[in-house]
């Protein structure tokens, strides 16, 4: 799931919106971050446990490369078009890792999906109370390079006029979910319905900047009588975009929350699109040759489109779907973006929203499949009443990895040293498909994130809090052996609720640094030795 807009002072430069010439420049001072100040207490709790490890590579084959996205591992939120949620670089080993951060801003600033130039430039996405900040960040020192300030979301500013701030936390569009591109250019849905496509490019003195290449207006389809500052009370439907892909001919596809899903076809601008009436899309979605597969909080779906790119459905699968909301999810429904995976190629897995204990779901996706055949395996997974995800599986081979953050909130959810219950689970489809089974089950806590896998060490990547009853609120990066569940290491990256990840990302970057988006901005782990 994406991080949410928060306030505090930036420097914004915005220049007039017209194709290729929106811009925002940082000029060429050294990029120097500003620190993210712990609470007090850190000196009280453990700096590190465990032990470094051995890299142990996981044998297997990546998801097929994305012909329109930057290479696997640094091109969206979930590192590729399966949404495997794995890295081909190696992860801090654990061997006297370093922290850094940047804060930015004082009360907010939380940095969404982090990609990578070819350069290995973090290109990320921080939210403040004024609108989402594109950012160009030095991989080392996480100074800004370029900034590019996206418009403030309606929720922001129902939260503020209204004082009900769950407007925000239960907000996924805006821009958090965007990727990179073939060519290093983002692409993203901004809060006004309009998907940019936005390159940077340095200047002849050394600055950076941001350039507006492309802007599609989907508004034409979508409504957006949308709450603003000069419009507190619309009549009529606001219904955000949530997220974007491209599929394998190019096309740009996007949903909404309200159940759209649409294409835009970059070459003649061409925008269509369809709706899944009573239907909300909050995740993400993901994307093979075979089609295009969205998770609705009523069904699965698999899509395609046509020549004239009106996406039609391949099929459809209901899940249960439970009688409400639980602690830990934005609505009633599933809370994880499709994965698509299998040695063949042949799986699509989500979870569910069952009552009792969410179920991890592992359909076939080829065309065709006999009714009442398309299931593959339903495995209950953690506590009797304490369990729920909302973000995204790993994927890689026949295996997933789903972790429980029942009773998360938002990040006044775990002050003065609590934790949510916590726990991991690796499910392994069988080789023949007659099944699956559960190889491991860990008690990590991790609260929010969406984890990673480091398929070149064999480390799956946590960000976790432990209850204190001390009342510290402890934020710690932790590895656990991908192929047996042990945790291995954990570092506190710091204290209190600016260290809280509240949804974002761990991502490992090509230099090996672990990155995770906090409330106030960035915090890198890397190794030292």
């Amino acid at each position: 799931m994406s991080p949410l807009p928060r306030s505090g002072p930036f420097r914004r430069l915005a220049l007039a919106l017209a194709l290729c010439a929106t811009v925002l420049t940082v000029s060429g001072s050294p990029a120097v971050a500003a620190e993210i100040p712990r609470a007090p207490g850190h000196r009280l709790v453990s700096d590190y446990t465990g032990a470094p490890a051995t890299a142990a590579p996981v044998p297997g084959q990546a998801p097929p490369q994305h012909p329109f996205l930057a290479p696997n591992g640094r091109s969206g939120m979930h590192g590729d078009a399966a949404g495997s949620g794995t890295h081909p670089y190696s992860g801090p080993l654990g061997r006297d890792p370093e922290v850094r951060s940047e804060q930015i801003a004082p009360l907010g600033g939380e940095c969404a999906t982090a990609t990578f130039d070819a350069a290995g430039r973090l290109i990320t996405v921080c939210g403040t109370f004024t609108g989402f900040l594109l950012k160009l960040l030095d991989p080392r020192t996480l100074g800004t390079l370029a900034e590019y300030a996206l418009p403030q979301r309606s929720s922001t500013v129902e939260a503020i006029t209204r004082l009900d701030f769950s407007k925000i936390f239960k907000d996924t569009s805006g821009g958090a979910y965007f990727y990179l591109d073939n060519q290093d250019r983002v692409v993203l849905a901004d809060s006004r319905q309009h998907i940019q496509r936005i390159a940077h490019e340095q200047a002849a003195d050394g600055s950076w900047r941001f350039v507006v290449v492309d802007d599609w207006d989907l508004t034409a389809q979508v409504p957006h009588d949308c709450v603003s500052w000069t419009n507190l009370y619309p009549s009529g439907t606001c219904d955000p975009v949530t997220s974007v892909m491209p599929d394998w001919q190019g096309r740009i596809w996007w949903v909404t929350r309200l159940g759209r899903v649409g294409t835009v076809d970059p070459q003649t601008s061409a925008i269509r699109s369809v709706q899944l009436t009573g239907e909300e899309i909050q995740n993400s979605f993901s994307v093979a040759e075979d089609g295009v597969s969205i998770v609705t909080d009523h069904a699965l779906y698999s899509f395609a489109a046509p020549a004239d790119g009106t996406p039609r459905i391949q099929w459809r699968q209901t899940y249960d779907r439970g009688t409400g909301t639980k602690p830990g999810s934005v609505n009633q429904g599933s809370g994880t973006t499709p994965d698509l995976f299998g040695d063949g190629d042949d799986y699509v897995a989500i979870t569910d929203n069952a009552d009792d204990r969410m179920n991890v779901l592992v359909f076939r996706r080829a065309q065709g499949v006999p009714d009442g055949q398309r299931l593959v395996c339903k495995v209950p997974v953690f506590g009797s009443g304490a369990s729920t995800t909302d973000n995204s599986m790993i994927s890689w081979g026949n295996s997933l990895v789903v972790e429980n953050n029942y009773g998360y909130e938002n990040v006044t959810s775990l002050l003065l040293g609590r934790s949510v219950v916590g726990g991991v689970a690796r499910i392994d489809v069988r080789p023949d498909g007659s099944g699956c089974d559960t190889v491991w089950e860990s008690a990590v806590r991790s609260p929010s994130t969406v984890p990673k896998l480091s398929t070149a060490n064999g480390l799956l990547y946590f960000y976790e809090k432990q209850p204190s009853s001390l009342g510290i609120d402890a934020w710690y990066l932790t590895a656990v052996d991908y192929r047996t569940g042990e945790r291995r290491w954990t570092k506190l990256t710091g204290t209190g609720p600016s260290y809280d990840n509240n949804w974002a990302p761990v991502t490992i970057g090509p230099d090996g640094t672990a990155y995770v988006g906090v409330f106030n901005g960035l915090v890198a782990v890397r190794d030292t030795e």
